[in-house]
């Protein structure tokens, strides 16, 4: 599971369909989650970028990873993304 959405490296160049991965989440309470969102070219090459993010957490709700991704692409900066 990852999403794709152009993204830019720390040197300015624009990766289009750049592959975001969920990776290292964390239940830390009954109520929020966080996790990374590691950054490749391809989901294979190393990551070019990597942030922390935190969010609600439903324990009735999809699998926390599900739920992580679905957050993401609430935000402004991965509007538009696609599931791949």
């Amino acid at each position: 599971m990852a999403i794709k959405k152009t993204s830019s490296t720390f040197f300015g160049t624009d990766v289009v369909d750049a592959y975001h991965r969920v990776e290292g989440l964390q239940i830390k309470s009954k109520d929020t989650i966080i996790f990374q969102v590691r950054v490749s070219v391809d989901g294979v090459k190393p990551h070019f970028s990597d942030e922390q993010y935190q969010c609600a957490y439903d324990i009735q709700g999809n699998n926390p990873i599900r739920q992580a991704y679905d957050y993401l692409k609430t935000l402004p900066e991965f509007a538009g993304a696609m599931d791949c």
